[in-house]
C-alpha cells in the first residue's frame, strides 16, 4: 500500500465532523486548518492535522504543497458529458436572438445531440467523452453524474449507458450514471407522446436492468417536454426497476416538476432557474437535494437560481455544471463556484460546500467522498499558494489548480 504525505499546506479546508449534506446555516459553515498536513495510504485519507504534530516518512513519499489551499475535489453531480458533437452553430443562432424553445422546435437542441449520437460509433463515443473527462479530472472534479438522454431510442440510449460504464471501469473515477430517455419526444414521436412513453418503460428500462447500466432515472420535467404526470408516470416505472429518482426541474417555468419530485423522494432536482412559492415550500420541507446549475442560466442569460431564497428556507442545496453541448458547454466547477457567489450571492464557504459535500450527497456519495475525513476517499485538490478561501472564487479568471489526487494517485 503506497503512503503520500502532503505537508505545508496554507489551508486545509472541509474538514467536516458529518458526512453531510448541509443546510440553511450550515451550509456556511466550512471547517478549516491552517499549517496542516494530509497522510493518506493506498487510496484514502489517513490522517490529517496541524505541521506541528505532522509525521515522519520517506522523502520520496512527501508533496509539499507550498502554502496551498487543500480542498475535496469537487463533485459534480450534474452533466451529460457523453455527447458526439458540439453545437457552436446554435451558439451564434442564440446570438441572433433565437430562443431556446425556438432552436428546438426546428430539430435542434437535444433532437440535434441526438440525431448525431445515433451515427457516432461506441468507441468513438467512449473516446471522445474520455477525454472530456480527462478535462474536467484536471479542473479538479473527482466525482460526476453522467446522463444519457442524446439517444432518444433503444439501441444508442444503451450505447450511451455502455459508455458511461466504461468510463467508470477504466478510470477508476467515482461516476453515477442515470438513465434520461425522457429527455424530449425523438421526432418519430413527435405526435405520439404516448407511444414514446411505452417504448421507454416497456423496451429501455428492462434492457438497462438485465445489462445493469444506470443507478436512477431522469426526466425533463418542463413545459413542452414531458407534464408532471407523464414524469410521475415515468419515475414510477424506473423504480420498479431499482431506478431512484432524479428530475431535470423548474428551468425554464414552474413546472410542478419540484413538487412530483419531492412526491416521488428523488435524490435531487436540478435546474431551479424558476421557482415560486409551493416549490421552495416542498423542497424546505424534503431531503430532496436542490441542485442549481448557474452555468446554464449564465450561457443562456437566463434568471440565476434564487440560491438566497433557497438557503434562508432551510433548503439543502448542491451546485453541479451542468456540462452538455447545447446550454453548459463546460464542466470547470472552478467557474461554477465563482457564479455562485457572484450571481447567486452564495458565500465562498456556501458555494464550496454547495460543490463537494452536498454535491456528493446529489450522487449517494457522501459517506465516500466530498469532505476531509479519515477513511474516505483521497480525492484532492491542491492550489496554488492563496491569502483565503474566498480568494478563489474571486479570481475566477485564473486556474488555481496545481495538482489533483484522485483515488490517492496524483493525476498527471
Amino acid at each position: 500500500m503506497s503512503t503520500r504525505l502532503i505537508s505545508n499546506i496554507g489551508i486545509l479546508a472541509g474538514v467536516h465532523a458529518i458526512d453531510g449534506p448541509l443546510r440553511g446555516k450550515d451550509l456556511s459553515k466550512l471547517p478549516q486548518i491552517t499549517n496542516a498536513w494530509v497522510l493518506v495510504e493506498g487510496e484514502e485519507i489517513a490522517a490529517f492535522g496541524e505541521m506541528q504534530s505532522c509525521p515522519i516518512v520517506d522523502k520520496e513519499s512527501i508533496t509539499d504543497a507550498g502554502g496551498g489551499i487543500v480542498l475535496p475535489g469537487w463533485c459534480d453531480s450534474h452533466t451529460h458529458l457523453v455527447f458526439a458533437a458540439a453545437r457552436e452553430n446554435e451558439f451564434v443562432d442564440k446570438i441572433r436572438g433565437a430562443s431556446y424553445e425556438e432552436i428546438a422546435s426546428k430539430g435542434g437542441g437535444i433532437l440535434n445531440s441526438a440525431s448525431r449520437l445515433r451515427k457516432t460509433p461506441e468507441d468513438q463515443l467512449y473516446h471522445d467523452s474520455l477525454s472530456r473527462l480527462k478535462q474536467v479530472i484536471h479542473q479538479g472534479t473527482t466525482a460526476i453524474e453522467i446522463k444519457s438522454g442524446y439517444g432518444l431510442d433503444v439501441d444508442s440510449e444503451l450505447k450511451m449507458l455502455r459508455v458511461i460504464r466504461r468510463l467508470r471501469n477504466e478510470t477508476g473515477m467515482l461516476i453515477r450514471s442515470t438513465f434520461l430517455g425522457a429527455h424530449a419526444f425523438p421526432l418519430e414521436f413527435r405526435s405520439d407522446h404516448e407511444g414514446y412513453i411505452r417504448l421507454i418503460i416497456d423496451e429501455m428500462l428492462p434492457a438497462i436492468e438485465r445489462e445493469n447500466l444506470a443507478d436512477y432515472i431522469d426526466v425533463f420535467c418542463e413545459n413542452g417536454f414531458f407534464n408532471t404526470e407523464e414524469t410521475a408516470l415515468i419515475l414510477e416505472a424506473g423504480l420498479r426497476y431499482g431506478l431512484k429518482p432524479k428530475i431535470h426541474a423548474n428551468q425554464m417555468a414552474a413546472s410542478g416538476g419540484v413538487e412530483v419530485g419531492v412526491q416521488h423522494d428523488a435524490i435531487s432536482v436540478d435546474h431551479l432557474e424558476s421557482m415560486n412559492d409551493s416549490a421552495v415550500s416542498a423542497l424546505a420541507a424534503s431531503n430532496t437535494i436542490g441542485t442549481m446549475l448557474p452555468s446554464a442560466a449564465f450561457f443562456l442569460r437566463m434568471n440565476y437560481q434564487p440560491a438566497r431564497t433557497l438557503i434562508d428556507s432551510n433548503c439543502l442545496v448542491a451546485l453541479a455544471s451542468d456540462y452538455n453541448p447545447g446550454s453548459s458547454p463546460s464542466g470547470n466547477m472552478n467557474f461554477v463556484v465563482s457564479l455562485a457567489c457572484i450571481q447567486l450571492k452564495m458565500l465562498p464557504e456556501e458555494a464550496i460546500n454547495a460543490a463537494t459535500i452536498n454535491g456528493a450527497a446529489a450522487m449517494e456519495l457522501q459517506k465516500i467522498t466530498g469532505s476531509i475525513q479519515v477513511g474516505k476517499k483521497a480525492n484532492l485538490v491542491i492550489t496554488n499558494p492563496a491569502p483565503s478561501i474566498a480568494f478563489l472564487p474571486y479570481d475566477f479568471g485564473n486556474n488555481h489548480i496545481r495538482d489533483v489526487l484522485l483515488n490517492g494517485n496524483w493525476v498527471k
